[in-house]
């Protein structure tokens, strides 16, 4: 039996693209180069009384492009800093499976690959977290069909352009600056004050 969900909002970031600037299969800390203002949706999000979590398909692994070690072990350098930001990753759930590419036993239709829930409600069963009250931010149509299967309060797009009607996200904009000014604008003012 699992925990009764708790009262605690999430933010719930997706990675590649969100937290980390797209590139093929980003698996080498010298690869990663986080997205600007990342860090400041972060702060503002754990001002607000929210948990930072991530969710992230990584097929990569599933297509035998790295191993599960050099993901974890890119994950742990990521989580280090954003806590030399000050800010705490309160989990990281990936899925490793592909239904089509994946090698091995990674090929499986997996129920945490989004754009199917299983990641984040994992999450709020294991951190004990309010899915009404949370929101997430994504860069593809994949990561706001899992956040309204789950039902998250808010499904946020990181991207310029329009997407498929089947995923409209609640808010939209190019830049996390932008989110962060439209999620917490009021937050922000009163912590610079």
């Amino acid at each position: 039996m699992s925990p009764l969900p708790g009262n605690r909002p999430a933010l719930f970031l997706d990675r590649d693209g969100v937290i980390n600037a797209e590139k093929n299969y980003v698996n080498r800390i010298e690869d990663f180069e986080f997205v600007d203002g990342i860090f400041d949706l972060c702060r503002s999000a754990v001002a607000a009384g929210m948990a930072i979590v991530v969710v992230t398909n990584q097929a990569g692994i599933g297509r035998g492009y790295y191993s599960e070690a050099q993901f974890l072990s890119v994950t742990e350098w990521m989580v280090s800093r954003f806590a030399e930001e000050g800010i705490v990753i309160g989990g990281v759930y990936y899925c490793p499976y592909h239904p089509e590419h994946g090698i091995g036993g990674y090929k499986a239709d997996s129920f945490d690959r989004k754009p199917n829930p299983g990641m984040i409600l994992r999450a709020r069963d294991e951190l004990g977290l309010s899915l009404e009250r949370s929101i997430l931010v994504g860069d593809k149509a994949s990561d706001i069909a899992a956040a309204r299967a789950a039902s998250v309060g808010r499904a946020v797009l990181l991207a310029p352009s329009h997407v498929p009607p089947s995923s409209v996200p609640d808010l939209q904009a190019d830049s996390l600056h932008k989110i962060n000014e439209l999620l917490f604008g009021p937050l922000i003012q009163e912590r610079h004050g």
